[in-house]
C-alpha cells in the first residue's frame, strides 16, 4: 500500500504528531485519510481547524486505520496500548510508536505479538522539517509496511534503520538528545558574544546562521567532519586558538561521558516504563 492510499492514525495529538500530519500533507497525503485522537479535544479542534484532518477516537483508529501512530507520552503508554488491544487483535494494520524508551517487548505485551510494530527515535527539529529518525521493526512488519513507515517518517527529515533494536539507547544519546546539546553550546557561544560587546540579536542571529551551515556543509561534504575541522583551521589563527582551548578542556572525553550517561539512561527508563 502507497502512503497516499494509506488511511493513518494518530493516537496522541502533541508536537510529534502534529509535525508527522503537517509532513505527510506536504507529501501529497489527502488530508481525509489522516486521523488523530486525543483526551484533548481543544489540541483535536485546533488541529482540525488548521490541517483538515479527521478527528476521532482511539477505538475508531485502532479498528479502521491501515497505519496507528503511537505517539502519546511514554508515562502513559501502556494505559493507551491496553485501550487498544481489543480493537487491534486480528487486524492486518501496521503500529509506528515513536514514544522514547518504549520498547517492541513493551508493545508485544500490551498490544499484542502478532502485530507489525515499528519502534522509532525521533527527535525535535522533526518539528521545522529537519528530524533524524531511527527505525527497527519486528518480524511481522512486510517489506511494504516498512516501506511506508519510512515513508511516513521522513516526511520530517531523515528516517534511517537500524539492524539491532539495542541501537535505539545510542541513537537516543546521539540525535534524540542530540539537539540540546547544540542549544547548549549556542547558548554559550551567545553569551560569550555579549560579553565581547555584540548586540543580542545579532549574536544570536550569527550564531544559528554558524551552525546551520556548518551542519549544511558537513551534511553535503564528501570528506570526514575532522577534515573539515583541519581544513578550516589555519596554523597560527584564531580558529586554532579556540580549538587548542577545547581541547585543553577535555572537550572530547566530555563529550563522550555525556552520551554514555545518555545511553544508560535511556537504558533504564525502557526497564522502568516496562515494570
Amino acid at each position: 500500500m502507497s502512503l497516499e492510499n494509506s488511511r493513518i492514525g494518530f493516537i496522541g495529538a502533541g508536537n510529534m504528531a502534529n509535525s508527522l500530519i503537517r509532513g505527510l500533507l506536504g507529501r501529497g497525503v489527502a488530508p481525509g485519510r489522516l486521523l488523530a485522537a486525543d483526551i484533548d479535544s481543544d489540541k483535536l479542534e485546533q488541529l482540525q481547524s488548521d490541517c483538515g484532518i479527521q478527528v476521532s477516537t482511539a477505538a475508531e483508529i485502532a479498528s479502521t486505520a491501515d497505519v496507528v501512530v503511537l505517539a502519546v507520552k511514554p508515562q502513559v503508554m501502556k494505559t493507551a496500548c491496553r485501550e487498544l488491544h481489543a480493537a487491534l487483535q486480528g487486524r492486518d494494520c501496521l503500529i509506528v510508536s515513536v514514544a522514547a524508551g518504549i520498547t517492541l517487548e513493551h508493545l508485544g505485551n500490551w498490544l499484542g505479538r502478532e502485530l507489525a510494530l515499528v519502534r522509532c527515535m525521533p527527535n525535535t527539529p522533526a518539528l521545522v522539517g529537519k528530524g533524524a529518525t531511527a527505525l527497527y521493526a519486528n518480524d511481522r512488519v512486510s517489506t511494504s509496511q516498512q516501506q511506508l513507515a519510512e515513508a511516513i517518517l521522513s516526511a520530517v527529515g531523515l528516517a534511517i534503520w537500524l539492524q539491532s533494536e539495542t541501537d535505539i539507547d545510542a541513537v537516543t544519546a546521539l540525535s534524540g538528545s542530540g539537539p540540546a546539546y547544540f542549544f547548549l553550546l549556542m547558548e554559550a557561544m551567545q553569551e560569550v558574544a555579549l560579553e565581547m560587546g555584540l548586540d543580542a540579536d545579532v549574536a544570536r542571529q550569527l550564531t544559528c546562521q554558524t551552525a546551520l551551515g556548518a551542519a549544511e556543509l558537513a551534511s553535503r561534504s564528501q570528506v570526514s567532519t575532522a577534515e573539515l575541522r583541519r581544513q578550516v583551521t589555519s596554523p597560527g589563527g584564531t580558529t586554532e586558538q579556540a580549538l587548542k582551548r577545547f581541547e585543553q578542556g577535555g572537550l572530547r572525553e566530555l563529550v563522550r561521558q555525556a552520551l554514555l550517561a545518555a545511553q544508560q539512561r535511556s537504558r533504564e527508563l525502557a526497564r522502568d516504563f516496562g515494570s
